[in-house]
């Protein structure tokens, strides 16, 4: 059986980048390669130059944060061949509290708000954007709100009905919580 175009794209990046891809897999439909954060600016650059399969078009470059795992701080880049209608999704991840990456910018100007936005909300660092400041945020916000660093809910009300949200109340009671909690 004949591969498919997006076969030979990942089957391309593997020969190309070796060790260097993590892991590759199919959601939905949807092609996704995990790769080292350093070959990330490489790869984008190496499928945007292909000539049988040019990724032309960035859909979406954004910041992800996953508390659990060991790097826990990932840049997702979405990118279209329009020619072909392929689509890829790529995936770095960085350890680090103040993650960083190279910048695409270079490759696709579009690029430029796209990781401001990454940069305000998660706090990724990137190297050689021309202009690498808050975008919807205040200045002096010393935070970075999307990254899950405090707790989802809100333990000091006691206005809200936790059966409502399918709890039992005598093993969640928010008074005996607040009691334990010293502010």
């Amino acid at each position: 059986m004949e591969q498919s175009p997006i076969e030979k794209v990942i089957e391309k990046i593997s020969a190309s980048f070796g060790d260097k891809v993590l892991s590759q897999k199919k959601e939905y439909d949807f092609h996704i390669v995990e790769v080292e954060r350093d070959i990330l600016h490489s790869l984008v650059k190496f499928l945007y130059d292909d000539a049988e399969h040019p990724f032309r078009f960035l859909t979406t470059l954004c910041g992800v944060h996953y508390p659990a795992n060991e790097k826990p701080y990932t840049l997702m880049v979405q990118l279209h061949c329009l020619t072909q209608n392929l689509r890829i999704r790529l995936k770095a991840s960085s350890g680090e509290k103040e993650p960083h990456f190279d910048s695409l910018t270079d490759i696709f100007p579009a690029a430029n708000w796209m990781e401001r936005e990454a940069y305000d909300f998660y706090g990724f660092k990137f190297k050689g954007h021309p202009n690498l400041k808050r975008i919807l945020n205040v200045d002096d916000m010393d935070y970075f709100p999307m990254r899950k660093e405090y707790p989802v809910e809100d333990l000091t009300r006691y206005d809200k009905d936790d059966t409502m949200f399918g709890r039992d109340s005598s093993k969640f009671d928010r008074k005996k919580l607040m009691e334990k909690k010293k502010f």
